[in-house]
């Protein structure tokens, strides 16, 4: 149990330096090249399609009736809606903003699992949650471009961090009771039905001119559909599987950290305009305040299992 823990920890350190290289790489594919709805279609046809490639060969796990309404919501949550505020929104504001924006993830889900879960919310998560959040907004001060920054933009990816932070209580449960795996194919089958009767999403796939992409855009889109969608939702069921929604969430606070590092890899390739200027001091410190949230929070979570161990 304790190696599974480990590896789940590990996993979401995967999945948010994933997730901040989406961030980046996003920007160049929509909507330059394709519009962000139109763009959704092609990249949660995939990894559904992946998905349930997987769930046929290694699971075909029988469900309950009664949990599809359930099943429904989360995907709707987790995967449809969530997906259209998300590529929307990094369309119209800047890759620092929407690493910032995403911050709200933790402190949301603890506020939805103290209410659904009844999970504590301990002085040391606490203090983990406005160390972690004081980072990343001065981080954002810190780093601001006034290049693509957009209140549009950044409303519709604090709307999406709501429902992914719901997404994350809400589907506990599930993870309890199933495989991983059968949660998130099912999941993905019903929120990408909810993203087929999305109307604009067709008519910005039927708009693009895909003969003309260059071979670095379709690599990205590579990237996005392989590892910043497929693979992370992997991980982030698997660490569901093994941890708290406040602990996965809480990691969301690195992912500041991460775009300003890798904004740096990818302007030295030329994979991404270095819009954010050289590290300074300030910003290794706020990114250590944002390390330094995320570790109390999941310390406060291991005190808690050891507790109830001994209880």
């Amino acid at each position: 149990m304790r190696n599974k823990v480990s590896l789940a920890h590990l996993a979401l350190i995967s999945v948010n330096l994933i997730y901040a290289a989406n961030h980046l790489l996003a920007k160049g594919v929509t909507p330059e090249h394709i519009g962000p709805n139109g763009f959704i279609i092609i990249r949660m046809g995939v990894a559904t399609v992946l998905f349930f490639i997987v769930y046929l060969a290694f699971i075909r796990e029988k469900i309950d009736k009664k949990d599809i309404p359930l099943l429904f919501l989360t995907g709707l949550f987790g995967i449809g809606a969530s997906q259209i505020l998300f590529l929307n929104g990094i369309a119209y504001t800047s890759a620092m903003n929407v690493g910032v924006l995403m911050t709200t993830i933790p402190i949301i889900t603890v506020i939805l699992s103290y209410f659904f879960l009844k999970e504590r919310i301990t002085k040391l998560k606490g203090i983990g949650v406005i160390v972690g959040g004081i980072g990343a907004i001065a981080l954002a001060i810190v780093g601001k471009t006034a290049q693509y920054d957009s209140t549009f933009g950044d409303i519709m990816i604090v709307s999406n961090a709501f429902l992914f932070a719901a997404y994350l209580v809400l589907v506990k449960p599930l993870m309890k009771k199933y495989n991983p795996l059968t949660v998130i194919t099912y999941n993905f089958i019903f929120g990408y039905v909810f993203i087929l009767l999305y109307p604009p999403a067709w008519e910005e796939l039927l708009a693009a001119s895909f003969s003309q992409f260059p071979m670095d855009i379709w690599l990205k889109i590579g990237f996005i559909i392989l590892f910043a969608t497929f693979i992370t939702y992997l991980f982030n069921v698997f660490s569901l599987k093994h941890l708290t929604p406040s602990v996965t969430g809480s990691y969301v606070y690195t992912q500041p950290a991460f775009v300003i590092m890798l904004t740096f890899v990818f302007a030295t390739i030329g994979w991404t305009e270095n819009f954010i200027g050289a590290i300074t001091l300030g910003k290794v410190t706020f990114m250590l305040m944002i390390f330094l949230g995320v570790y109390l929070i999941s310390f406060s979570a291991k005190i808690e299992r050891k507790k109830k161990k001994i209880d």
